[in-house]
């Protein structure tokens, strides 16, 4: 089990911007956390939609944070294209359970439990507490820089 490729590329977007010093390009960002830039385009909509990210047009556009990185879970990003997060459909109110033939689920109230637990811990962690425990390759450089003109140690150190 596993969250989908969506919200997989829309957290990584996130940590990008959240890690720039200044706003990002579409291409920059694309470019920086290996998402096509047709999905980096298609999941920044989403997350402008959801208020996550804000959007700036013309020649001096791109993309910055919202908000500040301290104040976006893991849980809003991954909603933001999601949906709400649910261990299983059960869980849903709208969902008519059919697995006990009328009898309360033997699993709904497990399943919930989980729901809850992972909502938490989604909750709990935030775009800056990632950024103070390590978790990021995706460290933004500086826009124009390339790790490939700075010399064999850079490349090394930058992952080639």
């Amino acid at each position: 089990m596993h969250i989908n490729l969506e919200s997989d590329y829309a957290v990584r977007l996130v940590y990008c911007l959240s890690r720039a010093p200044h706003r990002l390009d579409a291409q920059t960002i694309a470019e920086r956390t290996g998402v096509s830039l047709r999905f980096t385009l298609k999941i920044m909509r989403k997350l402008v939609a959801a208020g996550i990210v804000k959007s700036f047009k013309g020649a001096r556009g791109g993309y910055t944070l919202a908000r500040a990185s301290g104040e976006i879970s893991l849980r809003q990003v991954i909603e933001a294209v999601e949906g709400p997060y649910r261990f299983s459909r059960c869980v849903d109110g709208d969902y008519a359970c059919n697995c006990s033939d009328g009898m309360s689920c033997p699993f709904r109230m497990v399943f919930d439990e989980v729901t809850q637990m992972v909502v938490h811990k989604l909750d709990a962690v935030t775009f800056d507490s990632l950024a103070l425990a390590g978790a990021g390759s995706l460290e933004a450089e500086p826009v124009g820089e390339n790790p490939a003109e700075k010399g064999p140690a850079a490349r090394t150190s930058a992952g080639e």
